[in-house]
């Protein structure tokens, strides 16, 4: 028998465990690429400028997916979405397998983005139904597992891309999907959608809480200007690696990400005391984390001591923003929270697949010192933004 959930009434352990698995395999789809577009590009014989482009197209499709589908959280029953969900990644991910050119695995790979969005659907769902007592720490194990997923990624598809080469990885995450699809099809509730009417008003009322909630708008900025720092130097690590003096494949690149484990970490410890710390304090110390951390990686670029010291602060100070601004947004509209989460992620994964854009610009320009400028950039601003938000309160 499915489980019952009643709002601030609390969920249960084994129902928190599933979503978080399930959470971290969904968002792994869209990083398996990274350690593998060495790879990719060699054997498909195109620029490294165009092989980004998988992890741009990834993105955007992640970010039409957060505005088009997560939506319909609050309008149909999330089960019957989740599950339409996983059968679509399935499918785009047999298809990246089998690609024959760069131009199947760029449609493919927008799908797979576009329709790996169940944890954003997860995590309002964790929220609202948590205790008030619980949910910041259930939010946090959630983000945890997130965070995980994206590590985990890079470590996996590095491995499994030297050993029996790049296609093998997305046949492994097509299995993994269709495991997902019946332990969800078993176990995840039916709830009941909160908005009466049709998706073009569901849609509509995106417009009216972006212009009611400005603590919402800079939240969102906020987190998405970290997230394009965050991810650019996980868009170029890997030709950096590749580079004098260090000359590393997939495997070593996928180890790396390893080191952001402290991240997932911090993520669950941090869950606990978001709201002592106070969300504009959290963001203080997460964009002064990230900005310290791009120090690093440009005077330490050389020694796989400041790679990894750089990885590890800059994670730390990603999680502090993320989930400092997402646990805050939560409470603002508990009846729309799946289209105030829309918004927020939205603009999020945006800024990702900006920053992504930008740093593989900069690279053809400037190599790992366009990398640095563009990253340290971007939470440069997000920095400014925080401080002019705490300084009027807005």
């Amino acid at each position: 028998m499915l489980p019952q959930l009643k709002e601030n009434q609390g969920i249960s352990s084994g129902l928190l465990w599933l979503i978080t698995l399930t959470t971290a395999f969904s968002v792994a789809n869209l990083y398996y690429s990274q350690p593998l577009l060495g790879m990719i590009q060699k054997e498909l014989g195109i620029s490294a400028v165009l092989t980004n482009t998988i992890s741009i197209v990834s993105q955007a499709g992640y970010a039409l997916g957060l505005f088009f589908i997560v939506p319909l959280g609050d309008m149909l029953k999330r089960r019957n979405i989740i599950l339409s969900n996983f059968g679509v990644i399935t499918l785009s991910l047999l298809i990246i397998g089998i690609a024959p050119n760069i131009h199947t695995l760029l449609i493919a790979s927008f799908i797979t983005g576009l329709c790996s969005v169940t944890p954003q659907l997860f995590l309002p769902l964790v929220s609202q139904y948590s205790t008030p007592a619980t949910k910041g720490k259930h939010v946090g194990i959630v983000v945890s597992g997130l965070l995980t997923g994206i590590l985990s990624s890079r470590v996996i598809s590095g491995f499994v891309g030297e050993l029996f080469g790049w296609r093998s990885m997305y046949f492994i995450a097509a299995c993994i999907m269709a495991l997902c699809f019946i332990m969800l099809y078993a176990f995840f509730p039916t709830i009941l959608p909160s908005f009466k009417g049709k998706y073009k008003d569901l849609m509509k009322s995106l417009v009216t809480i972006i212009k009611e909630e400005p603590k919402l708008r800079f939240a969102a900025v906020k987190s998405g200007l970290a997230f394009g720092s965050f991810l650019s130097l996980w868009a170029m690590l890997a030709f950096k690696m590749a580079q004098a003096p260090f000359y590393a494949g997939g495997t070593v690149v996928g180890l790396l990400g390893l080191c952001g484990v402290a991240g997932a970490l911090a993520a669950s410890f941090l869950g606990r005391y978001v709201d002592k710390i106070g969300l504009y304090r959290i963001n203080f110390m997460g964009s002064c984390l990230m900005l310290l951390a791009w120090f690093g990686l440009y005077f330490l670029q050389n020694y796989y001591a400041g790679i990894i010291l750089g990885i590890i602060v800059l994670d730390i100070g990603m999680q502090c923003i993320q989930l400092g601004n997402q646990t805050s947004i939560f409470t603002l509209r508990p009846q729309a929270v799946n289209r105030v989460n829309t918004i927020f992620m939205t603009t999020y994964f945006i800024g990702g697949a900006t920053g992504t854009t930008l740093t593989g610009i900069a690279w053809g320009y400037l190599e790992w010192k366009g990398v640095v400028l563009t990253g340290s950039t971007l939470i440069f601003i997000s920095f400014l933004i925080n401080t002019f938000q705490w300084h009027y309160k807005k």
